[in-house]
């Protein structure tokens, strides 16, 4: 018999069984796409001969070769396929006599547009026309980056039922939060949710010391404990330790309460019928990790306390609320010639990224050995695990590869976001930063970062703490005038939909179509104003989803409408 829960249960959306995790699928590509130019050569009698005759016989011969085989007529129609892909030339193949003397045909195997990284040849030949653009420029693409013309903004609307007193707890909720400091935020809010599905008590989550990220803060060193505990005061009973008599139970030590391995994604309904139980039973439970264990479609009431934790009981602690106020002001400050409005850019391009992403750049030879040394260091084996093919040219096509500095940079540049800009790029220790970072810096000398924007003394107290670090980011990102995410993750995720609820539902957040610039940055005699005209077509595309609402499927976390938001009619005030 369960106990109370005073969570509406009599949904029908509700399912007894936890749904399976969705699972991230990678697209199958071609395989010759990460090959690199090959050379095939063979004796003909007439050097004049056309590449097409050559073509034709060696259809002729296949053919022949089949119909003198009856038991190979099965494979027929798909090698009629072959040939004709072939013949036709949809797989890329350049024929030409490299020797008249030799007699010699060269077979060179063209590698599929936008699978080879040629963005720096584009520059060369755009970065002419970006300076001539800055001096003819006479309006600044921050003033009119966002122009989308809706009928109706939003405003932060959380349902909140709240209740005069909270009826008696049903128990004690343990979680444990791994990963990053915006995974630790999806746990807690998850856990938020869930505590108040069971009616428990939540006990201060607790941070898992991850062997990534490698950060020992604790939930206090991060968040603002006592104004988190207060703002939910009146929804879910929240504690920072367990009572004395619960834990002398399991002979004081918490390790010692069982651990309910949930399902990822798992349905209200499980946890009534599968933990609340044991909650009842034992008194206390742990969920270790708790990472993604609730589904994304629950009921209203269940959605709200998710909205309530992240959007307003989630704070940062004093001493990075502290430094981040200042360090936004500075880049205001900085932005004045733009009436106080900078770009913030989430740069993923550290070497652990780009080794995970398996894209090849610029690098030759000895950027592979690093690649190879990074994957193997940091993920032991998985990449050289059995029938592991890697595809670099297939990754850079489906849109995959992180983009680097330069991309970036021509991709604003492209916008119309002149050298003028003030520009934040949030990121850890990016590659080669030498070598990479100089063209961005060289589009946009008014570049900033935390470590020039802030002193060391007053980094120090954040230095070797990655999440404290993320969080001064996370800030600074939150409150820039255009949000640039450049390879999706929790960060941006968060923060479109941070955005969102502080900017009237609008994320205005440019998250490019990788798999279009992939394309875009392999011809390097692209024109300058076809090259502006498809970043600027990018950017409306960026201002019309900036308003998306939230699909059955989709996170609140990103589109907190209209769960957390309601809508309004625009008017001359607020529009």
């Amino acid at each position: 018999m369960h106990g109370y829960s005073r969570l509406s249960t009599s949904r029908s959306s509700l399912s007894q069984s936890p749904p399976s995790s969705p699972r991230y699928r990678q697209l199958r590509s071609l395989s010759s796409s990460d090959s690199g130019r090959g050379t095939v050569g063979f004796s003909v009698r007439d050097p004049k001969q056309s590449s097409g005759s050559i073509m034709e016989k060696l259809v002729f011969l296949i053919l022949s070769a089949v119909f003198r085989r009856k038991g190979l007529l099965l494979f027929a129609p798909l090698l009629y396929i072959s040939m004709m892909l072939l013949y036709m030339g949809s797989v890329n193949f350049d024929v030409s006599i490299s020797n008249l003397k030799t007699r010699v045909v060269s077979v060179n195997k063209r590698p599929p547009p936008g699978s080879v990284y040629m963005s720096s040849q584009v520059f060369e030949k755009l970065w002419p026309f970006m300076e001539v653009e800055t001096r003819n420029s006479s309006t600044h693409a921050l003033s009119t980056a966002w122009n989308s013309r809706v009928h109706h903004v939003w405003k932060p609307c959380i349902n909140r039922s709240t209740l005069t007193e909270l009826p008696n707890s049903n128990g004690f909720l343990i979680i444990e939060a791994n990963g990053g400091l915006n995974q630790q935020r999806l746990s807690i809010c998850d856990a938020v949710a869930v505590a108040g599905l069971l009616n428990a008590s939540l006990v201060i989550p607790i941070f898992h010391l991850n062997s990534v990220w490698r950060d020992s803060s604790k939930f206090g060193d991060i968040f603002d404990e006592e104004f988190f505990i207060q703002a939910l005061s009146k929804h879910v009973n929240i504690v920072r330790e367990l009572p004395a008599d619960v834990l002398q139970q399991y002979d004081n030590n918490i390790s010692s309460i069982v651990n309910l391995r949930v399902k990822a994604w798992s349905s209200p309904m499980y946890y009534l019928h599968k933990v609340l139980p044991k909650l009842l039973q034992l008194r206390a439970v742990r969920i270790a990790p708790f990472s993604n264990r609730l589904a994304h479609g629950v009921p209203p009431d269940v959605q709200a306390l998710r909205c309530l934790a992240n959007f307003e009981a989630l704070r940062f602690a004093e001493s990075i609320r502290t430094l981040a106020d200042l360090m936004v002001g500075r880049m205001i400050k900085k932005s004045s010639q733009s009436g106080g409005k900078y770009v913030s850019v989430h740069l993923r391009f550290e070497e652990d990224m780009v080794a995970f992403s398996c894209c090849e750049y610029d690098g030759g030879e000895e950027e592979k050995h690093e690649m190879d040394l990074a994957r193997e260091r940091s993920w032991r084996g998985k990449f050289r695990r059995r029938g592991r093919v890697i595809r670099p040219g297939a990754n850079r096509v489906d849109g995959k590869c992180p983009l680097t500095p330069l991309e970036v940079g021509m991709m604003l540049r492209g916008m119309g976001f002149d050298n003028t800009t003030v520009i934040y790029v949030a990121a850890g220790k990016i590659y080669k930063a030498e070598k990479y970072m100089a063209p961005l810096k060289q589009m946009f000398p008014r570049l900033e970062t935390k470590d020039t924007i802030a002193t060391k003394e007053e980094l120090a107290p954040f230095k070797g703490h990655s999440s404290r670090l993320a969080a001064l980011d996370y800030t600074v990102c939150l409150h820039s005038e255009v949000f640039v995410t450049t390879q999706g993750g929790n960060f941006p995720h968060f923060l479109m939909g941070h955005r969102r609820y502080i900017y009237a539902g609008h994320a205005k957040t440019v998250k490019p179509d990788k798999r279009k610039l992939a394309l875009t940055f392999d011809d390097p005699n692209i024109r300058w104003k076809n090259f502006a005209q498809q970043m600027q077509d990018m950017l409306r595309h960026n201002d019309l989803k900036g308003m998306e609402m939230k699909k059955s499927s989709g996170s609140l976390y990103t589109f907190p409408m209209p769960d957390c938001m309601c809508k309004v009619p625009k008017t001359k005030n607020n529009g």
